[in-house]
C-alpha cells in the first residue's frame, strides 16, 4: 500500500518561530520516504494539509497540489507497469514537471561528472544534502545573492544531528557551491555567478591557534608500546610517520617508496600533494624509516574516520592531554622543524605550501609560546616582590 501526505519538518530541526520545510511523505509498505517541496513556512502557518496565514498562501498551496499530483502520477505509472517504486527517481521527475527548471537536480547530475578525488566528492555530496534541507534554492531563479546570504545564515545556525559547523566547514560549502555555479555559468544555465558579486565574502578566516605536540609529547607517542600487531600499534606508527615527514593523511596513504631515490643512504623525493597538486620536497628521517621497515616499506592503509577515532584512544593511553587527530601530526612536524632551526622558506617547500603565508602561522604559534614563557617569568618576578 502506498500513501502520500504533506508534513512540516519531520526531522524537528526548526527552531520555534523560524521557517521550516514542508515535505511530501511517501509511505510504501509502511516505510516512509520524504521529498522536500521547496516550500518553507512557520509552524503556525501550516494546518494539516494547507498553508494558512501566509501572504502567498494560495500560490504555495497550488504549488504543493501540483507537486503531490505529479508524485502520485509517477507512483501510479510504476504500479501499472509492475515496476518497483523508486522515490529518488520520482522526486526528480515530479520536480521537472512541476517547475520550469531544477537547479538542484542539475547540480546532482553535475557532481557525478566532477573530476575530483573521493574526499572532495564527499564535500560536494554534503553540500547537496544541506541545500536540500535548506529548501530555498531549487530553481535557477532561486540562485540569487540574497539566497546565498540566507544559506550562509542557515548554516551558521544549524544544530541537531549535524551539530555546529565550523567556519572552515562553511567556507568549504561556499567553495563547492561557487565551483558548481561557475560550471553552470559556462554551460549557459545562468547568465552570471552571483558569487562574483560576493568577492571576499565567506572567507575561511584565520585560525586563532594551531595545535601541536611538544617534543616531550612526541617522545611519549614514540615510547608508547601497544601490543605488537594491534590496531593501536598500526595507528601509532602512521602518526609517527606523519610526524616525521609532514605528509597529510591522504599523502601518507598514497606513499610509494618507489617514488623516492636513495642517495647516500637517504631517501629523497620531490612529489606533488594530492589535495592541491603543489610540489613538495621530502626526505625520510630515521623515525619514519623505522616505521616503514615494520611494514615492508609501506604505510598501512586505513580510513581517515577510523584513524582519527583510534588516535583519540591512543592519545589517552599515552597520557597526552591534547586530542590526537591526523592533521595534528603535520602541525607537529612544522613546529618541530622551526624550533630546531629550519628556515621558514624551506619548511614551506617541505609542506608543499603555495604561499609562505600558509607557513608563517606556525612561526606565529612559536612566538605565542615565547610570550607565554615571558608571562611566566613576569609572574615569578611579581611573586618575589610580594
Amino acid at each position: 500500500m502506498t500513501t502520500t501526505s504533506i508534513v512540516f519538518d519531520h526531522r524537528n530541526r526548526t527552531k520555534s518561530g523560524d521557517e521550516g520545510p514542508l515535505e511530501v511523505r511517501v509511505t510504501i509498505s509502511r516505510k516512509p520516504y520524504y521529498i522536500n517541496t521547496g516550500v518553507r513556512v512557520k509552524s503556525k502557518q501550516w494546518s494539516r494539509d494547507r498553508v494558512i496565514n501566509h501572504p502567498q498562501a494560495d500560490v504555495l498551496n497550488e504549488r504543493l497540489r501540483i507537486l503531490v499530483n505529479n508524485i502520485m502520477h509517477e507512483i501510479n505509472k510504476c504500479i501499472d507497469a509492475g515496476k518497483e517504486i523508486n522515490v529518488s527517481e520520482i522526486r526528480k521527475t515530479a520536480w521537472k514537471t512541476s517547475h520550469e527548471e531544477s537547479a538542484l537536480d542539475w547540480m546532482q547530475s553535475e557532481v557525478q561528472r566532477l573530476p575530483v578525488r573521493l574526499g572532495t566528492l564527499k564535500h560536494y555530496t554534503c553540500l547537496l544534502l544541506r541545500l536540500e534541507d535548506f529548501g530555498q534554492i531549487w530553481s535557477w531563479a532561486d540562485v540569487t545573492v540574497e539566497n546565498i546570504y540566507a544559506f550562509d545564515a542557515w548554516l551558521r545556525n544549524l544544530s541537531g544531528r549535524y551539530g555546529n559547523i565550523t567556519q572552515s566547514g562553511i567556507h568549504t560549502y561556499h567553495k563547492c557551491m561557487r565551483a558548481l555555479l561557475n560550471r553552470a555559468e559556462k554551460s549557459g544555465q545562468i547568465t552570471s555567478n552571483p558569487y562574483n558579486r560576493l568577492r571576499g565574502e565567506f572567507s575561511k578566516g584565520e585560525r586563532e591557534s594551531t595545535e601541536y605536540l611538544t617534543e616531550e609529547e612526541m617522545a611519549k607517542i614514540e615510547a608508547f608500546s601497544p601490543a605488537p600487531g594491534s590496531w593501536m600499534e598500526r595507528s601509532r606508527d602512521i602518526f609517527i610517520f606523519q610526524m616525521y615527514t609532514g605528509l597529510s593523511f591522504s599523502d601518507a596513504q598514497a606513499f610509494d617508496i618507489s617514488a623516492y631515490k636513495e642517495v647516500d643512504g637517504k631517501w629523497r623525493v620531490i612529489g606533488n600533494r594530492i589535495k592541491t597538486g603543489q610540489p613538495y620536497v621530502n626526505q625520510l628521517l630515521p623515525p619514519a624509516v623505522e616505521v616503514l621497515k615494520r611494514y615492508d616499506m609501506t604505510v598501512p592503509k586505513i580510513s581517515n574516520q577510523v584513524y582519527n577515532r583510534e588516535l583519540k584512544q591512543i592519545g589517552i593511553a599515552a597520557g597526552i592531554s591534547t586530542p590526537l587527530h591526523s592533521h595534528l601530526a603535520r602541525h607537529t612536524f612544522a613546529t618541530y622543524m622551526l624550533r630546531n632551526g629550519v628556515k621558514i622558506e624551506n619548511l614551506a617547500k617541505m609542506l608543499g605550501h603555495s604561499n609562505i603565508k600558509q607557513t608563517q602561522r606556525y612561526a606565529k604559534v612559536l612566538a605565542e609560546s615565547v610570550h607565554e614563557d615571558f608571562d611566566m617569568i613576569e609572574n615569578l618576578i611579581n611573586q618575589r616582590k610580594q
